[in-house]
């Protein structure tokens, strides 16, 4: 096939790239580089299946000749970026995704929306399913993220109900990997760039708030399911494994031998105290769940750090 990936310089962008050319298709990166690097993507220029086009798909896009699927990953996406580039991620969530879904109805293309845990916000039901609502403070300083990928999940499930168009929404709870920005805000980078500095590792409010961590390898071995699945409503992709931030950061400290402390710090507006996915829908549908452990996952996140360290 030949497939249109937006945010291709992204992280998972940049990984789903990698795996639809493994799997044989010709894949076109779209990306402005807002927070995508070209450093993820400079192994395949030249590849002759792969093509790289700079723009913004807030603006109209033309490609040319015929395509078979668009994947929706352009959008800023950690807490950094909802207070640095809060328009922008609106934009990229209603224009863009607009502007993506016209694309795929214009040339007869599938659609997959690379949607997020952020719709459940701060949640009342653990673990959470498909099927919950969310609990979401929309004019909080997250709000511009939540809101944006629930408006994008609307209108995605709009055009495949009125235009009979052939969607698709994966909900991404959290992933980790090689490739994730040093200055991304999230925890897994903040952590193992801390403690490879040696400098105390931040933890806010008392860690007792959890998360799940899933590998990269396994979020898009579950997209790429999710791709040949004929289903249309939203479905979670991510690691039940719950653990709380300050036993995170103490399994950093660890695996990479490092002597720093750990601080606290207050608890950010609006911060999720729960985050772990109900991954019932994708083990039926997809027969998907994940296989990499978090220490495998996080030995490769950190040599990968390590390699980047001090590098622009």
């Amino acid at each position: 096939m030949r497939i249109i990936v937006t945010g291709g310089a992204g992280f998972l962008g940049s990984h789903l790239c990698d795996r639809l050319l493994a799997e044989g298709h010709e894949v076109v990166c779209i990306d402005n580089l807002l927070t995508g690097n070209v450093a993820n993507i400079a192994h395949l220029q030249g590849h002759p299946r792969f093509q790289y086009l700079h723009h913004n798909v807030t603006e109209f896009i033309a490609v040319d000749g015929p395509v078979d699927f668009i994947f929706h990953f352009a959008s800023p996406a950690s807490p950094v970026d909802f207070e640095r580039l809060p328009i922008q991620i609106l934009k990229v969530g209603a224009l863009g995704t607009h502007n993506v879904l016209g694309l795929a109805k214009a040339k007869g293309a599938g659609f997959m929306l690379a949607s997020t845990s952020e719709v459940y916000g701060d949640p009342l039901v653990n673990p959470q399913p498909e099927t919950y609502w969310g609990n979401v403070n929309p004019i909080g300083p997250r709000g511009v993220y939540d809101e944006a990928k629930r408006f994008a999940e609307a209108l995605t499930m709009a055009y495949h109900r009125v235009h009979g168009l052939d969607t698709r929404i994966v909900r991404f709870f959290n992933s980790f990997g090689p490739r994730m920005r040093l200055d991304d805000g999230r925890v897994v980078p903040n952590f193992i760039g801390q403690a490879l500095r040696g400098e105390p590792l931040t933890v806010y409010g008392d860690g007792s708030q959890t998360r799940s961590f899933c590998y990269v390898s396994d979020t898009i071995e579950g997209v790429y399911r999710l791709m040949l699945s004929g289903e249309h409503e939203p479905v979670n992709i991510g690691n039940p494994e719950e653990m709380t931030i300050l036993a995170f950061a103490q399994r950093v400290i660890a695996i990479t031998g490092s002597s720093s402390p750990i601080v606290f710090r207050p608890l950010p507006q609006d911060d999720p105290k729960q985050r772990r996915p109900d991954i019932s829908k994708a083990k039926r549908l997809l027969g998907w769940e994940p296989q990499v452990s978090l220490e495998e996952g996080l030995r490769y996140t950190i040599e990968y750090f390590k390699s980047v360290q001090g590098k622009p």
